[in-house]
Order: structure tokens, then C-alpha cells, then sequence
């Protein structure tokens, strides 16, 4: 038994060798690095880990008329990493060759129904698992499996007294090899993913430089700062050419073929169409994808990503390749995350139209209220979820989006409580992106409030709680949020916070309107309210935290 557990662990050695050689080459890599496998991949991966399980066979040594194989090796791990399609079919592939070799064999046939239940099993497990503890699943499910083999070679195989002799003899080195040549095989291909998460990151990296040096050309938006930013990416990630496009003009191309792919021109491809009408990115590996109409288009390889604002596409960012079969995962993930920044970046350009709308004191200085820093710190924390998470990185980009678009409406109009609550939400749900659980916020809001308010009242208050009062302690804080309805004509507005307290100075200079400085926003409220309805700010120093207060009146006529 001991010679025979030596033989397979080196016949498993062989097995993890040459995969680690397979796994090598780049081709091997971008299919295992998919997000999602398309039905070529999957046959692929599937010949791939049959044909290991196959060389499991055939390194095998003769036991009583059995083989004591490796087989499964290949087969588990593939369905395990891949899905239950590569596993059911690595399962066949090996099975079946397992079936003809030796037919009418004494173990043939358990060892046909073993290898296809293997596969099928793994290909469960793949979905019960995770990239934590896939190996351990592999590690007691090739346990299991050599269990069943057994069981059913005593079941199955005659005469019975050769079946227990087989058994007795291959049972332990046939557990033992193959679960840890499972365990080895899923851990050395992890290792790949592991690799694809370590360009996401280095992507990741990558993009927020370049969202870093193309944010001076996003304050102003012209054809020229187009034109900047393409350069800036088409040098940051060594393409040979870069575009930006709106719905149907090219606002502008930089690199190999600008002199067809021109600025100004209509767009030219229907792959950019297609990415404008669907929202979906699109890879295109050759210049037949690509389809250019001009004959000597040098452009071979393209990335194609919507750019949106909000839900609607808005245009596109395209990123072009001088050869063919360029687009790689690395590539891919860097685009992706292009076009999420560029995406915000736009949104946030809107900001120099406020310099327009300030036609009054009291709104310049609401303007000056929305901090630069703020706005960097939500364009990096969205950044930092385009690749962990992007379902929040979009619902973090809609908040921004909301939080900016009030603040571009504003005026010396009332609005709907709820329509100022739907502000003061998008800027709580950024800070609480930035912050986790260090800032929790309780609304109680009453229902049925037909009452209207002065625009951009409550946010600043609550603005004030966040950075003055919860923020500047060590602890987890709270912000309360009370909108009361009196009577029909009256709404009471309580900010409540447990952070470091407002001090009496502070509190003097709002009321006094001699503030200055980062707090400036919350004495332009104060100063608001006593001329809308002659009465201003409620501010108490609590024993632990501020309460600030105000009661707003339904105004006649």
C-alpha cells in the first residue's frame, strides 16, 4: 500500500505539473479570467480538464484488473472552478474514455458512473462555495467520491472476492492522492484569479491618476478640453488611439486614424451605435468587428464603453489598438472604470454653471458651501467601488448626480419638503460611502406635508451635524432628522446630533450673521429664515451633541 500511495503521488505531481504549465500561456488566462463564460470557453475549459482526468487513466497503475488512477483530479477541479457544465462534461469526456479503453473490465463500469457523478458533483459545489473555500470543498469532496467508487466497485464488480481485494488495496492511496491533487489543482488556478483581481486593482489605480490629471479640463468643457483628456488617456495606458464621442459627433479622437475618425465628424462605426443605444460595453478583437468604412483604417483592436449620466447614454469613450486580439481583461477592467469617472466627471462639470446662477448674496454664498474637497473625496470613493462594487458605485454616481442637480436648480424658489429631503438623502448616502458605519442618520418624517420651504435649507444643517459634530470625534455618531407638522400652516424642522457639541462662540456668530469660514452655510440659513419669516435658527449646545431647530409658516398670497 505504501509503494502504491508513492506511485499516485507522483502520478499526481505529474498531473499538477503539467497544468501549471497549461495555465501559463495567455490564452489560458484570459479565458479562466472572464467574467462570464461563453459557450466556446466553456468546451474549451471542458476538453482541458477531461484531458486531465484522461492522463489520470493513463498514468494509472494495474491493480487486480483495476486501475488506480488520477482520474478525477482534473475532473472535480474543473467543475469546482468552472461551473457545472465543465465539470458534467470533463466528467463525460474522461468517463467515457475510461469505458472504452477496458470494456468489460472488472471496474470499468464503476468507474464510468464514478467519474460522471464526480463532475456533475463538482459542478454543484461550484455554486454552494466560494474562492475562501473551494479547496476545502474539493479536498473532502475527492474523499467522498473515492468513497462512492469503492461502494459501488463491491456493488457492482464480480466476483466479489477480487472486488474486496481491489478495494482493500486502492481505497486509502486512492482518497488520499486525489483529494489533495484536487486541492493543489483548484489552488494553483486560483491563483489566476487571484492574478485577474490584482490587475483590477492595479487598473483601478490607474484610472483614478488619470481621473487626477484630466479633472482641470472638466471644469470648463470645450472641444479643446476633449481633445486634453483623450491625450491624457491615450498616454496613460499606451493605446494607439482614444475617443470621445456625444450620441452622434465625434467631440474628439487623438492617435492612429484621426485623419477619418476626425472631430466634428458624425460617428462612423456601428459597433459605437450599438454601445450608444444599449448602455453595454463592447469588445472588438478585429478589424471586421471594428468595420470601418475607410478601406485603410489601421485601427484593428477597439473597447467600447457608454458614458452616462444618470440611467441615459450620453456618448461614448473608445480606446484603439493597432493590432489585432488586444483586448484583454486588463484593458477591459481599466475602460470600465474610464468611463464610470469620465461619467461623474461630467456630472460634476455641470458645477460651473452655478457661477451663472448666483445672481444673489445668499446664493454665492450656498455656492461657496459646496466644497471642492467634498466633491474629490465622492469622485474617489466612487472610484474606489467601480471594482468591488459597481452596483453602488452606480447608485453612488446617481447620488452625486441628484446632490449636484438641486444645487445647479437653485434659486429663490420654495420647494416640496420631500423634493429637499431627496438633496439632503444623495448627500448623506455619499458620506456614508466615505464613512460606513461611523455615521448613522435617523429620519422621522411626517407624512402628508403640503407645505413648501426655501431651497437648500435643511442640507446645509444637516451638512454642519455631519462634519462639525459627528466627524471631528473618534466614535461612531448619530444624526436625527425630525420634520413635524404643527398644524396645516406650520412644519417644525429639528437636526439633532450626539457629536462634540457646537460651542457658545460658534452659536453667537450664526446668530449675530459674523460668521466665517467652513461653517459659513449654516449662518446664510439663519439669515434666510429671519428674512422669509422674521424669525431664524434654534441653536442648543447639548450635553452630548447640538440640536438646531426652526419652524417654517405657509406663507400668504
Amino acid at each position: 500500500m505504501i509503494g502504491l500511495i508513492k506511485k499516485l503521488t507522483e502520478n499526481m505531481s505529474y498531473i499538477v505539473f503539467i497544468a501549471f504549465i497549461v495555465s501559463q500561456p495567455n490564452s489560458f488566462k484570459k479565458i479562466i479570467q472572464k467574467d462570464k463564460f461563453q459557450r466556446k470557453d466553456l468546451i474549451i475549459l471542458s476538453a482541458i480538464f477531461g484531458g486531465f482526468g484522461i492522463l489520470g487513466t493513463y498514468i494509472g497503475t494495474e491493480i487486480n484488473g483495476a486501475i488506480a488512477n488520477t482520474r478525477v483530479i482534473g475532473v472535480m477541479a474543473g467543475g469546482i472552478l468552472c461551473g457545472p457544465f465543465v465539470g458534467t462534461f470533463a466528467g463525460i469526456i474522461a468517463g467515457v474514455h475510461r469505458f472504452f479503453i477496458n470494456i468489460g473490465g472488472i471496474t470499468t463500469i464503476p468507474c464510468l458512473i464514478t467519474t460522471i457523478v464526480a463532475g456533475t458533483a463538482a459542478g454543484i459545489l461550484h455554486n454552494k462555495s466560494n474562492k475562501e473555500n473551494r479547496w476545502i470543498y474539493g479536498l473532502f469532496a475527492g474523499i467522498g467520491i473515492e468513497s462512492l467508487e469503492m461502494l459501488l466497485i463491491l456493488i457492482l464488480s464480480k466476483p466479489f472476492t477480487t472486488a474486496l481485494a481491489i478495494v482493500k488495496n486502492i481505497y486509502i492511496p486512492m482518497g488520499f492522492s486525489n483529494a489533495i491533487g484536487i486541492s493543489m489543482l483548484i489552488l494553483l488556478i486560483q491563483n489566476i484569479f487571484q492574478e485577474k483581481e490584482q490587475i483590477a486593482a492595479k487598473q483601478a489605480k490607474l484610472a483614478l491618476e488619470i481621473a487626477n490629471k484630466t479633472l482641470p479640463y472638466f471644469r470648463e468643457i470645450n472641444n479643446h478640453s476633449f481633445e486634453k483628456i483623450c491625450e491624457i488617456i491615450k498616454e496613460a495606458i499606451k493605446a494607439d488611439a482614444v475617443a470621445i464621442t456625444d450620441k452622434k459627433y465625434v467631440l474628439a479622437h487623438v492617435g492612429m486614424g484621426s485623419d477619418h475618425h476626425s472631430k466634428g465628424a458624425k460617428i462612423l462605426t456601428g459597433a459605437t451605435e450599438k454601445v450608444i443605444k444599449y448602455g453595454e460595453i463592447l469588445a472588438l478583437t478585429n478589424s471586421e468587428q471594428i468595420n470601418c468604412p475607410y478601406e485603410k483604417c489601421p485601427l484593428k483592436s477597439a473597447i467600447i464603453v457608454p458614458l452616462k449620466e444618470g440611467e441615459e447614454v450620453i456618448g461614448s469613450l473608445k480606446i484603439y489598438y493597432a493590432e489585432e486580439e488586444l483586448v484583454s481583461f486588463r484593458n477591459k477592467t481599466l475602460a470600465v472604470g474610464l468611463s464610470q469617472i469620465i461619467s461623474t466627471q461630467l456630472e460634476i462639470s455641470k458645477l460651473g454653471k452655478l457661477k451663472e446662477m448666483a445672481n444673489k448674496a445668499e446664493i454665492k454664498a450656498l455656492q461657496a458651501q459646496i466644497n471642492p474637497h467634498f466633491l474629490f473625496n465622492a469622485l474617489n470613493t466612487i472610484t474606489s467601488f467601480v471594482r468591488i462594487d459597481p452596483n453602488k458605485a452606480r447608485e453612488l454616481i446617481i447620488n452625486l448626480s441628484t446632490y449636484l442637480r438641486y444645487n445647479l436648480e437653485l434659486g429663490d424658489n420654495f420647494v416640496e419638503i420631500y423634493k429637499e429631503m431627496e438633496q439632503v438623502k444623495a448627500y448623506i448616502e455619499i458620506e456614508k460611502a466615505r464613512f460606513g458605519d461611523k455615521l448613522n442618520v435617523v429620519y422621522n418624517i411626517d407624512d402628508n406635508l403640503d407645505i413648501k420651504i426655501p431651497s437648500l435649507i435643511i442640507q446645509p444643517i444637516v451638512e454642519n451635524s455631519v462634519k462639525h459634530g459627528i466627524l471631528k470625534g473618534d466614535k461612531k455618531g448619530t444624526v436625527k432628522i425630525d420634520i413635524k407638522k404643527l398644524n396645516k400652516d406650520k412644519v417644525k424642522v429639528i437636526i439633532e446630533d450626539d457629536g462634540i457639541g457646537i460651542s457658545e462662540e460658534i452659536i453667537k456668530q450664526v446668530y449675530e450673521g459674523t460668521m466665517k469660514g467652513s461653517q459659513i452655510g449654516i449662518s446664510n440659513v439663519n439669515n434666510r429664515l429671519k428674512y422669509i419669516y422674521g424669525k431664524g435658527l434654534k441653536m442648543e449646545k447639548l450635553n452630548k451633541g447640538t440640536k438646531t431647530s426652526f419652524t417654517i409658516k405657509r406663507l400668504k398670497g
